[in-house]
């Protein structure tokens, strides 16, 4: 074996060390998240009619968790670099745990709507939190691979969550408390739990790593420092950038459009399918099919990404596969043959993600990264406010949820158009000139 082999060799061993020690909590705590977030898709079978709530109401309620997200977010980041991985995160977790668990006590539209906004503001700061987290421990030529793990637990979570909510929402009138009431209460309190777990469980950076040995943990260290002094010379890491940048602009759009579709479908799919005359138990198990499929897209994605160095392309071509899903099923609604479509559009909305936050390290890095990693997310988020409020408001006005699902694919094919004319040649380059190691970098 040449050097440069056993030197590869070492680097992987290393790396994938730190990955089977670090990605179980992440994806756990990722599973937990987005379960709490969109469990009030299976409550609504009960809830709204127990509280009076339309479908208006209901799809504005779904996304006005984003309006808390998108005010906290940034700040919550750049707060994260501050004082800590593990402790701020540890911090979200326990909130937006006791927060969901407390929309038991939810009464009807005003409070409902509240509640959502609160969860919104707790959680804001998760998954760009851990983006970042993911940037101080494996350098951009892994980062596709592992954000596409660590992105799996989105369908992950709606696999496994659709069954279980559904099978919760069976203990309706369980010491006096409704089925919905016991969903919060049961898949809200156990994040909390997991949150004081995850504050003894993960270290913040390499160099705090006890479970790596002294020299793979310099190893590493200085592996990624170097990467990052890198990034630093040719871009800067002024919070600056994060907020003028034009790439910036354009990469938030593109998370805008796939994430409004995501939840454009996941907050309403358990809906969609009941309206085929399915039980709440077969609604629920229907649900988690597409999600089985999106966890493949994600590691496939991502895989691809990493091993042709190629982001452009995966990212549009995901991208491609969610719209033809969303219009597919859309011309199908009403029929059980739209959950096929709906499962490419599932491998399109997850191994978009892969590709997608790879990107944004290509320029940005120190407090730029943070912000803007942060600005990204809740500028993209708003997608699952806007979304799901037109989808609601367009199944009250046409009875249908077909026209919805013809938006949604509008709206991410302009993301993949978008991606095609952004990502190109010169997106890696200073935009510019830079001075760095008393060398002047163009």
């Amino acid at each position: 074996m040449s050097d440069a082999d056993s030197e590869k060799a070492n680097r992987d061993r290393i790396f994938k060390q730190a990955f089977v020690r670090l990605m179980p909590l992440l994806f756990i705590g990722y599973v937990m998240a987005y379960i709490d977030r969109i469990n009030v898709g299976f409550a609504a079978l009960k809830m709204n009619a127990d509280l009076g709530i339309g479908p208006a109401v209901y799809g504005f309620g779904a996304g006005v968790f984003f309006i808390g997200y998108f005010f906290a977010e940034v700040p919550s980041n750049l707060i994260l670099e501050k004082v800590g991985a593990r402790r701020w995160i540890a911090r979200i977790m326990i909130s937006w745990g006791l927060i969901s668990a407390a929309m038991v006590f939810v009464q009807g539209e005003k409070s409902f709507l509240a509640m959502r906004l609160l969860l919104g503001a707790a959680e804001a700061g998760f998954y760009p939190g851990v983006i970042l987290y993911m940037t101080y421990w494996f350098p951009k030529e892994y980062r596709a691979r592992m954000f596409g793990a660590f992105s799996v637990a989105i369908p992950a979570s709606l696999a496994i969550g659709a069954p279980l909510s559904t099978a919760i929402l069976q203990l309706d009138g369980l010491m006096g408390l409704k089925g919905w009431q016991w969903l919060f209460i049961l898949e809200g309190l156990p994040t909390s739990l997991f949150g004081i777990m995850f504050l003894y469980l993960i270290p913040d950076r390499p160099k705090d790593a006890q479970w790596l040995a002294p020299a793979d943990r310099n190893k590493l260290q200085s592996i990624l420092d170097e990467e990052k002094r890198s990034v630093a010379a040719t871009h800067g890491s002024s919070l600056r950038t994060a907020f003028t940048d034009p790439r910036m602009a354009a990469l938030s759009f593109i998370y805008f459009a796939n994430t409004g579709a995501n939840l454009g479908l996941a907050f309403f799919l358990p809906q969609i399918l009941k309206s085929t005359g399915l039980s709440d138990m077969q609604s629920g198990l229907f649900t988690a099919v597409p999600y089985l499929f999106g966890t493949i897209g994600g590691l496939v994605f991502g895989y691809i990404s990493d091993r042709y160095n190629d982001r452009r392309l995966t990212l549009a071509t995901a991208l491609v596969f969610t719209s033809l899903g969303m219009v597919g099923a859309g011309f199908l609604t009403g029929s059980l043959w739209a959950v096929a479509f709906m499962s490419l559009a599932a491998i399109g909305l997850y191994g978009a993600k892969a590709p997608f936050w790879a990107l944004p390290s290509m320029f940005l890095t120190g407090s730029a990264a943070a912000a803007g990693i942060a600005v990204i997310n809740c500028i993209g988020n708003l997608g699952g406010f806007v979304a799901p409020s037109i989808v609601g408001w367009v199944r009250q006005e046409t009875g249908s949820f077909e026209a919805g699902l013809y938006f949604l694919g509008g709206l991410v094919l302009t993301g993949a158009i978008m991606t095609i004319l952004v990502v190109n040649q010169r997106f890696a380059e200073a935009r510019e000139p830079r001075v760095a190691l008393g060398k002047q970098s163009a």
